[in-house]
């Protein structure tokens, strides 16, 4: 005679994700597609009242599980909380490394800590989390990592020296990874998508204006793309055909016509 799961037993062993960064935008987006696919989830952000808003929608409309970690991944002591929830958790079955934000101006003349915050967080707590991960992943055989990278780390970023630079930086860590990964049944997926409407733009002081509209991509979009690219094990991730075009163009172009491109560009965008 076979016994029936009751609600709270199908509960208990739904597939947990962690979105970080997801108050807002492709993390809020992440968080929102998870839940329709049957993830349980934690989600990770500094402002507590929009993660509580997003929360209480995900319980009612799709009565899933919901755990809100509300914290500044740029402060070491609230990292370490995420990252002991990353590594105690048996059942997380993906991890988003979405959170992270960019600056604009002169290198020389942006503020030297606001740098270090911006690397700190697009960089040390991605890689913290990710280590916080995979010994669990890597023993239970299976379960995935998405890092939310850019199209901007495919070239220098004048004038966006610093949030290039540390998008680069995921790509490569993310891509030797997966290479480390192979055979463990966990993947890993670096997504990179081009401009998105998002806040973003506005907390980078980045002229949105300026971008032309057929440049654009929902956050829906990107994420629906990423979900699909990780079912099929796609690795670099790049959103949109026009933007699959134009990581292709990059690659073909001379460094320095690239460089004073990029610098034309960033002084346009430039707020």
């Amino acid at each position: 005679m076979s016994a029936t799961a009751s609600p709270a037993d199908l509960r208990q062993s739904a597939p947990r994700a962690l979105v970080t960064g997801a108050s807002v935008g492709i993390g809020a987006c992440f968080a929102e597609c998870l839940a329709r696919d049957g993830y349980d989830l934690v989600i990770v952000a500094r402002n507590r009242d929009r993660l509580d808003e997003l929360a209480d929608k995900i319980r009612r409309q799709r009565e899933r599980q919901v755990d809100v970690l509300a914290a500044d991944l740029t402060r070491a002591d609230e990292l370490r909380m995420v990252e002991q929830a990353v590594a105690g958790d048996t059942r997380l079955e993906l991890l988003v490394n979405n959170a992270g934000f960019g600056t604009v101006g002169r290198f020389a003349d942006l503020e030297v800590e606001r740098e270090e915050e911006e690397i700190r967080l697009n960089v040390l707590a991605l890689v913290h989390l990710t280590r916080a991960a995979l010994p669990g992943m890597v023993a239970r055989g299976h379960g995935a990592i998405i890092n939310v990278s850019s199209l901007a780390a495919f070239q220098p970023g004048p004038f966006s020296a610093t949030y290039g630079a540390t998008k680069a930086y995921v790509n490569s860590f993310s891509e030797a990874i997966h290479e480390e990964l192979r055979g463990t049944g966990v993947k890993v997926q670096v997504l990179c998508p081009g401009f998105t409407r998002t806040e973003f733009q506005e907390r980078a002081g980045i002229n949105a204006t300026r971008i032309p509209s057929f440049a654009w991509m929902s956050a829906e979009a990107v994420v629906e793309a990423s979900l699909a690219g990780l079912a099929r094990g796609e690795v670099i991730c790049i959103p949109g055909l026009g933007n699959r075009v134009l990581a292709s163009l990059i690659s073909a172009t001379p460094r320095s016509v690239l460089r004073r491109a990029m610098a034309t560009a960033g002084k346009r965008y430039k707020d």
